[in-house]
């Protein structure tokens, strides 16, 4: 059996942790694919001193020079993105055709990173003093420290580690323990690219892993994504160090659909938003806030198009919708089903694990819709991370609104109308970082900046330009050439 390794120094080591956990095929868990290593803290640690002394010559790079290594390292994940998408598929349960749009992101991600390296541009800055001349630089961390998720084991991992790259710092990466695979194949496109030893590093572990990597004085920046109690510890943890953090965490997006909407549109995008990933992505749609009018004939078509969805393996041909990604989360979804039906929602589709045929083997739930939810609900306020869906029917848009808003969550939001009057005041007026107007509440593109408001981000966002802004510190140089001394006061 297969026991993954870390990548610390240029070398892929062998931990010396004798706790692993095993690496497991979702749709069938008779598929054992190796075991992860939880590392030691020593090892995290040495990690993090090989990085910083690597830093040392890597921030001397030419900053062109970092982003073409990075631009390599997108086309090496072009040329092998069909093998990351099988894998992807097999150990996350992600269906093969949304591993390739994972991929598509993520190449798209790693080449706007690298193209940026001729564009880390300071500013000229006119001064009060004669002869006298200001300018900035943008000038790397150090070491930065990332710890990412199980559910885009492509996307997230490289939306942060190629900005940090070309911006200058070296790296450690904590990647998912339940996507190793998928994490090695990524970091070799890195490596195969020209990265040189030192500069990138990975380390799989649990939480003592990651708190090490915060600890360790070689570290400058932490970029996390995951859950809101953990990122908020580690927030805190870094400010303990006067280190910055930036922190992706949960989200319960909603949906509005109003009367004038499209039917048909909207009935897609909540399918896509809810079902899609197998509603395992913190942009999925969790809440759907419809008006009386429009309720009824969009709740008969939804539950008729869940109805169709075709559950299966990711590997496998014609299938809409894969497995959760373990036991552990099935288990949470499952309570969270459990948990909808006390509350008194009306449970109007699915709801149950698959317990027979070939399925039975895996980590399947039904796609679930409930009907006649209220805001205070705790599967309308809680992320769930899975394909469940809740309902909520209101009177107007102003309650709609409010609806969409009563949430501790704001990372994305949709809504379908044909109404520009509306449409403009839901986006003024909404809670979230990113909306959609008529389209689902995912997607982003790699030149836009993506995160939320709320209990959703603390820190910068990520993505776009202003990535670079996280990654890089500001230096300041003022350059007196009047040859002369200086006399009386200069303030």
């Amino acid at each position: 059996m297969k026991t993954y390794r870390n990548f610390i120094g240029g070398e892929w080591v062998t931990s010396a942790s004798s706790k692993r956990i095993p690496n497991i095929n979702p749709a069938d868990s008779t598929d054992v694919l190796g075991e992860t290593p939880m590392s030691t803290r020593d090892e995290a640690a040495a990690a993090c001193a090989v990085a910083a002394d690597a830093f040392r010559e890597w921030r001397r790079v030419p900053a062109p020079r970092r982003g073409a290594i990075v631009t390599r390292a997108a086309q090496l994940m072009q040329e092998r993105r069909n093998a990351i998408a099988q894998a992807i598929a097999h150990e996350e349960g992600k269906l093969v055709s949304e591993a390739q749009g994972e991929m598509n992101r993520s190449i798209n991600v790693v080449e706007f990173s690298g193209a940026h390296g001729r564009r880390l541009n300071g500013a000229t800055i006119p001064l009060e003093l004669p002869n006298n001349f200001g300018y900035t630089l943008r000038v790397p961390r150090g070491v930065a420290a990332l710890i990412t998720p199980w559910n885009f084991p492509v996307a997230i991992p490289v939306w942060k580690i190629a900005p940090a790259l070309v911006a200058g710092n070296s790296v450690v990466f904590k990647p998912s323990p339940l996507t190793p695979e998928t994490s090695e194949l990524v970091l070799q496109c890195f490596i195969d690219a020209g990265v040189p030893a030192g500069v990138l590093n990975m380390v799989y572990g649990d939480a003592d892993v990651g708190t090490t990597m915060i600890d360790h004085p070689g570290v400058k920046c932490v970029s996390f994504t995951g859950s809101t109690p953990t990122g908020m510890a580690i927030y805190e943890r870094a400010a303990r160090r006067g280190i910055p953090a930036q922190c992706e965490m949960g989200g319960k997006n909603p949906v509005i659909v109003l009367e004038d909407a499209d039917i048909d549109l909207a009935v897609a995008g909540v399918m896509a938003g809810a079902f899609g990933s197998t509603g395992q992505r913190c942009t999925a749609t969790s809440r759907v806030i419809l008006l009386h009018p429009v309720a009824d004939a969009f709740l008969e078509r939804l539950v008729d198009a869940a109805s169709k969805l075709r559950l299966g393996s990711g590997l496998a041909e014609n299938v809409a919708m894969g497995p959760i990604v373990s036991e552990a989360q099935l288990q949470r979804v499952l309570e969270y089903i459990d948990i909808g039906k006390h509350e008194g929602a009306e449970l109007l589709y699915g709801g149950k694990r698959v317990t027979t045929g070939a399925l039975s083997k895996g980590y399947f739930v039904e796609p679930t819709i409930f009907d006649r939810v209220r805001p205070e609900m705790r599967i309308a306020q809680e992320e769930i991370f899975g394909p469940v869906l809740a309902v909520i029917r209101v009177e107007s848009f102003d309650e709609a609104l409010a609806a969409a808003n009563d949430s501790q969550f704001g990372l994305t939001s949709s809504i379908y109308t044909r109404d520009a009057l509306r449409m403009f005041r839901y986006i003024d007026e909404i809670e979230t970082g990113m909306t959609h107007v008529n389209s689902p509440t995912l997607g982003g593109e790699a030149q836009v900046p993506f995160g939320g408001t709320k209990a959703t981000t603390v820190g910068p966002t990520e993505q776009g330009t202003e990535v670079f802004d996280f990654y890089t510190e500001t230096k300041v140089a003022y350059i007196d050439y009047t040859g002369a001394k200086r006399e009386g006061k200069l303030y």
